[in-house]
């Protein structure tokens, strides 16, 4: 178990480059599964939750070279199968909450789809239920064993329909997608997640010879089709990253710009920020953070009231990024309320936080009311443990603000979603070290 000893109260200075989106990667990769030919994709990062998921591929048969750093091709034309019912996938399928996502290619491709129940961070309950309902609505039979914990579904040949979504799942409305591309006939998927990750899938999946219509809105209709090619894709770079950085220039009073963040696909990101006081500047498509020597301060409703940021499906706000929002506005001037409506355990980190000298009252699991600080007491360094990714590089954050040396411990959870973190953070600067 490895840690990080981090000596905070240093200003960063330099540019940094957003990795490959590790929530379109889950995505893409399990879409190999659909064709027989081959697929390159690029800006693929190195992070663990990646390059299980890699492995288990590799596992299940798949072709897999790797042809530059973040470029690799894959080629499903020679499948295991019987793995999907081996001991090994049982195991191996646990350990990744992105492997849910192989079920459905699987299923459309080979008429039958298994899954362990997936793990992944402790942020809450996490329903597989859109998964499921969904590709029963396409005609497939379901089965679960309580005992080992193990769902299948499994269909002759899907049939397109029309289906509303009970909540727009992201993962879920990429598994119904890539079953219904095979399936016959039409499929309509209304209140479907409209991301930008999902819509690089759908676009994918054009490419590839698929019939997708109604990309980056809440109604998909998909007319199926009997076979799929292959294609080149590259991915977005990682909004959640962009956001983090934003977070660690001002919580640092650093200059930094974030390059190539595709500003079209940021959504809300920016202008949040900006409601905290931060200056986002856009240069071309980098993001350019100034000093902010004299702090930030938090904006209020029009009416004068306290300002609430929560998160909300796409084009809402994203919830993996009110971790760093609350943790950027425990040193702004004002007062912000903080409302994670999707996870009930995501703001069990502001212990961390209020133990480190932060103004934090936890409301209830879904709200906290940070008042900010101003910078006139700076956060105390202490030792800590991250819960899960999105906590973890927000206390990552806090540590780099704080006075003294922070160590922060189980940052294999902090490696599952930033690749190569401490030795990006170094070349801009920070004083961060990693004890294995």
């Amino acid at each position: 178990m490895g840690i990080f000893k981090i000596e905070g109260g240093h200003q960063l200075k330099g540019s940094i480059q957003p990795q490959g989106a590790k929530n379109e990667a889950l995505q893409i990769l399990c879409a190999v599964l659909l064709t027989p030919e081959k697929v390159t994709i690029n800006n693929i990062p190195d992070i663990v939750d990646v390059n299980k998921l890699i492995g288990l591929l590799k596992k299940l048969g798949v072709k897999t070279e790797k042809l530059s750093r973040g470029s690799y091709s894959f080629q499903a034309d020679a499948l295991d199968l019987n793995y999907l019912e081996s001991d090994a996938f049982k195991e191996d399928g646990r350990g990744l909450r992105g492997s849910i996502m192989i079920v459905g290619p699987l299923l459309a491709r080979f008429g039958k789809g298994y899954i362990p129940k997936p793990g992944g961070d402790k942020i809450g309950r996490r329903r597989l239920d859109t998964h499921f309902e969904g590709l029963i609505k396409l005609g497939a039979k379901f089965g679960y064993s309580r005992e080992e914990q193990f769902y299948g579904v499994e269909a002759k040949k899907l049939k397109g329909t029309y289906m509303l979504l009970e909540e727009a799942s992201v993962t879920g409305t990429a598994n119904i997608v890539m079953a219904a591309v095979l399936a016959e006939g039409r499929t309509t998927i209304y209140n479907a997640a409209c991301e930008p990750y999902l819509q690089q899938l759908c676009k994918m999946l054009n490419r590839m010879g698929a019939r997708i219509s109604g990309v980056g809105s809440n109604m998909l209709v998909i007319d199926g089709v009997e076979t799929l090619g292959g294609t080149d894709h590259t991915m977005l770079p990682d909004m959640i990253e962009i956001g983090s950085w934003i977070g660690l220039a001002a919580m640092t009073k650093s200059e930094l710009t974030i390059t190539n963040v595709s500003w079209d696909d940021l959504g809300l990101i920016p202008n949040v920020f900006r409601k905290l006081g931060i200056t986002v500047e856009k240069q071309g498509d980098n993001i350019h953070i100034p000093a902010h020597t004299d702090g930030y301060e938090i904006q209020s409703f029009i009416d004068g009231s306290i300002l609430t940021i929560a998160d909300a499906p796409w084009p809402g706000f994203t919830p993996d990024l009110l971790s760093i929002v609350l943790v950027v506005a425990t040193q702004a001037r004002g007062s912000v309320l903080i409302h994670q409506k999707m996870f009930e355990s995501r703001l069990f980190f502001v212990d961390k936080l209020i133990d480190m000298g932060a103004k934090i009252i936890l409301c209830d699991p879904h709200r906290a009311t940070v008042i900010g600080h101003d910078f006139k007491s700076t956060l105390k360094a202490m030792t800590m443990t991250s819960p899960d990714i999105r906590a973890g590089i927000s206390l990552l954050i806090a540590a780099l603000s704080a006075k003294g040396t922070s160590i922060i411990q189980n940052i294999e959870q902090i490696d599952r979603g930033y690749e190569r973190i401490d030795e990006r953070l170094r070349a801009i600067g920070a004083y961060i070290e990693r004890v294995e």
